[in-house]
């Protein structure tokens, strides 16, 4: 058998895309009128094509990867009727813009940059950094006493999904959190899809996990972005953080994902009781004084 082009891919990716949206659309959202039963999840082509503002057999083509060179406009058109949100649109784009791109660069190994290393250990909140691919590079103490999965070599793809202590914490909101992590997966990612750790990661995860497959395809983009998060705490119970996440400059989308409470709170007071496990011991200074480094939790 032949081996599709890099342009037929490119294509075919495009219309994995606009199929799995539009399954997700339903006429009632657009005001569409519905009579007699319906076959197809979602929209059927035709209602796309009308509202989009392009020729049913133009979208059929743009589906089946046999158009693979689209307009801007066209594609706004469509992210318009498919309702994608700022995120998902920007991966539309990328993805009919794909076959104009420059041939990709071989990715090199993700290292920490030293001064970031040196921040996350002066931080007084659990922290760490996250690669591309959402593997942990590299955490604090802080961070591994909120977490034991949160060390540097793990993948919070595979901790979330396939250990259970780690989706322990945060039930009863695992779907919630699984989906967010999956969405923001690929908007880390981007419409590289056919890079080798990508392919090999999703594989893996998607054999392992019959719920990380079914997400994946729905193909779900989010932003890594600042949120609430509640975990069920083996040693203090629940406990509700905010999580930042903070672009490092000059690493290629690695982030900086700190955990810190509302000052004051009682969530303060159980991070100040995780923290003061994780600290090292007290030592005396000169004079004898302790040198017990306190943590804010602010």
């Amino acid at each position: 058998m032949a081996r599709r082009t890099d342009d037929q891919r490119d294509g075919s990716k495009l219309g994995e895309f606009l199929r799995a949206r539009r399954e997700l659309v339903t006429p009632e959202q657009l005001g569409l009128p519905v009579s007699g039963s319906r076959r197809v999840r979602g929209l059927r082509r035709e209602e796309v094509a009308m509202l989009a503002g392009v020729s049913a057999d133009y979208y059929l083509r743009l589906e089946q990867g046999r158009d693979r060179h689209p307009s801007a406009q066209v594609l706004e058109a469509l992210a318009r009727v498919l309702q994608l949100d700022e995120d998902a649109s920007g991966y539309l784009l990328g993805l009919g813009a794909q076959s104009r791109r420059r041939p990709r660069r071989p990715r090199r190994t993700e290292v920490v940059p030293p001064t970031t290393a040196k921040l996350l250990d002066a931080l007084q909140l659990p922290a760490f950094v996250e690669g591309r691919y959402f593997d942990v590079l590299a955490a604090n103490p802080l961070a591994t006493a909120l977490s034991p999965r949160l060390v540097a070599g793990g993948n919070r793809l595979r901790d979330v999904f396939l250990d259970p202590a780690e989706r322990a914490l945060y039930e009863p909101d695992w779907e919630l959190a699984a989906a967010a992590l999956v969405a923001g997966f690929r908007h880390s990612v981007g419409t590289d899809t056919d890079d080798p750790r990508l392919v090999e990661l999703v594989g893996e995860l998607s054999i392992a996990s019959p719920r990380f497959g079914q997400l994946w395809a729905r193909q779900d983009v989010r932003g890594r972005e600042a949120a609430a998060i509640s975990l069920d705490h083996p040693q203090v119970g629940r406990i509700t953080l905010n999580r930042e996440k903070l672009l490092v400059a000059g690493a290629d989308g690695q982030m900086l994902v700190l955990y810190h409470p509302d000052q004051g709170s009682v969530d303060a007071d159980k991070l100040n009781l995780l923290a003061s496990a994780a600290l090292p011991p007290s030592r005396p200074g000169p004079q004898g004084q302790d040198t017990t480094t306190s943590v804010d939790a602010g």
